[in-house]
């Protein structure tokens, strides 16, 4: 058998086998993916919920509306409850992330049937921003090929078992998918439960640091690594704290602040109902905050914009 027909025979085994689990969320050109994650429950990618119930659209033509049950945002993964019938869960994989050079086989929902590609991973540390900016680390980087608004489905391998979610397009050829590793399998348990995640947040909209030293030079302030709070969210933690637009944030905890990675870093570190403090320069003035965090809550609402 040649290597062409080979392939053939595994996009059509994969098509047959996966395409009735995978789902199209809403509609139009905003609308994504997402696949079955045991009967009553699908997965999805975060961004591609805003608001509580949604359309489902199933491989064999039914619409169901779903319920939103669990939300990630900076992990960029949703869980909702709907009716899916007849239409089976995928399985998973072993639990290992694939390797660089695994086939991989993508597969999203198009019209009437499912569009099936063909690639190999090509990266397994790559990393990505979420729907606040939040870094997500540790993606797998793959070459087939997806369509806009195949963000939420499946990426699986020759044997038709789940081995990623599909979520960020980079562009010439490659696309993310968030690995489907035993940390995945725990977070859709937690959140098809209602657990959401619990991460502090300041409540700020942040400029990076090349953009703070350009405004300091402009007004003759003395140049400083850090990042410029151009937004403050109304009764968040960072205004409660007392922080104002045009600070800079240059140290959090005990970690200086050089990009906003660095405080998404000191944010991972500190827990939801406890405090994180700021140095923060106000002009020449040098302060110490100290930001206490209240439990947040998840609203799918918070999904646009990045408030960090």
């Amino acid at each position: 058998m040649s290597f062409s027909e080979d392939v053939q025979l595994t996009l059509s085994a994969v098509s047959q086998r996966v395409g009735p689990s995978v789902v199209r969320i809403g509609g139009g050109w905003r609308g994504g993916a997402g696949f079955v994650l045991e009967p009553g429950y699908v997965a999805t990618n975060a961004h591609n919920v805003r608001r509580d119930r949604l359309r489902i659209h199933f491989a064999d033509g039914r619409r169901a509306e779903g319920r939103l049950v669990g939300i990630d945002v900076d992990g960029d993964l949703a869980v909702i409850a709907v009716d899916t019938g007849e239409a089976p869960p995928l399985d998973w994989a072993d639990g290992t992330a694939a390797g660089i050079g695994a086939l991989v086989v993508g597969i999203a929902p198009n019209g009437s049937g499912p569009r099936v590609t063909i690639g190999y991973v090509s990266s397994v540390a790559s990393a990505f921003r979420g729907p606040r900016g939040r870094r997500i680390s540790g993606s797998l980087e793959h070459t087939a090929p997806l369509a806009p608004g195949s963000s939420g489905s499946p990426l699986v391998n020759a044997e038709g078992a789940l081995i990623g979610i599909n979520t960020n397009r980079l562009g010439g050829g490659f696309y993310l998918a968030l690995p489907a590793d035993d940390s995945l399998r725990q977070r859709t348990a937690a959140l098809r439960r209602g657990e959401n995640p619990e991460r502090p947040r300041l409540g700020v909209g942040l400029a990076p640091g090349s953009a703070a030293r350009r405004l300091r030079r402009a007004v003759g302030l003395p140049d400083l690594d850090g990042v410029l709070v151009r937004a403050v969210e109304d009764d968040g933690p960072a205004e409660r704290a007392g922080i104002e637009e045009g600070d800079l944030i240059v140290t959090a905890g005990d970690r200086p602040v050089r990009t906003a990675d660095d405080l998404y870093d000191a944010l991972g570190e500190a827990s939801a109902g406890g405090s994180l403090r700021l140095v923060v320069v106000r002009g020449i003035e040098q302060r110490t905050v100290d930001v206490s965090f209240e439990t947040p809550t998840d609203d799918p609402s918070a999904n646009a914009g990045p408030v960090h």
